[in-house]
């Protein structure tokens, strides 16, 4: 689905949801948490806030995460969506309008396959990272206020630095 530039299309709850990215306070700890992440990343991995569709066939979704790290590979495929498979971890940053999504579904879904996700809570001003997914969701979580060291776990496993959030 083509979107109005500055609007990306998810698939919630069945529906197609057209939002903007994220707003501008975002900038600066999105790029912080890119900028640490890339120095420990998995090999054949990369992290990006570019805008792609990944699919969660299984729970029949589709999502474009603020911010990812996943297989470079999966992006050697045809088409426009990638495999959620290909995904080691995942960053939303709420906002009034995605918050209820990222915090509930996106949490479910992504908590049956993907590695690591982080929630950066910009209403609350803290950060929570989820680990160690299972059929049921993850099974580990932790979360601190901005300013503190949040531990990013294994394949990733450092001490993410928050002073700049």
């Amino acid at each position: 689905m083509n979107t109005p530039d500055g609007f990306k299309a998810e698939l919630v709850r069945g529906k197609v949801v057209v939002s903007p990215w994220p707003e501008l306070r975002c900038h600066r700890p999105m790029r912080l948490l890119r900028e640490q992440l890339q120095a420990h990343v998995p090999k054949g991995h990369f992290a990006d806030t570019s805008p792609f569709l990944f699919r969660f066939p299984a729970a029949e979704r589709g999502y474009a995460p603020d911010l990812y790290v996943a297989e470079e590979e999966a992006f050697d495929e045809e088409g426009l969506h990638a495999d959620g498979a290909a995904l080691s971890l995942v960053g939303e940053f709420t906002s009034v309008s995605t918050r209820d999504a990222d915090w509930n579904e996106k949490l479910d879904v992504y908590g049956r396959l993907v590695p690591v996700y982080v929630v950066v809570d910009m209403q609350e001003s803290e950060i929570t990272c989820f680990w160690d997914p299972s059929p049921h969701g993850y099974r580990s979580r932790t979360t601190v206020s901005f300013g503190e060291a949040l531990q990013i776990p294994e394949p990733f496993g450092f001490a993410l630095d928050t002073a700049g959030f």
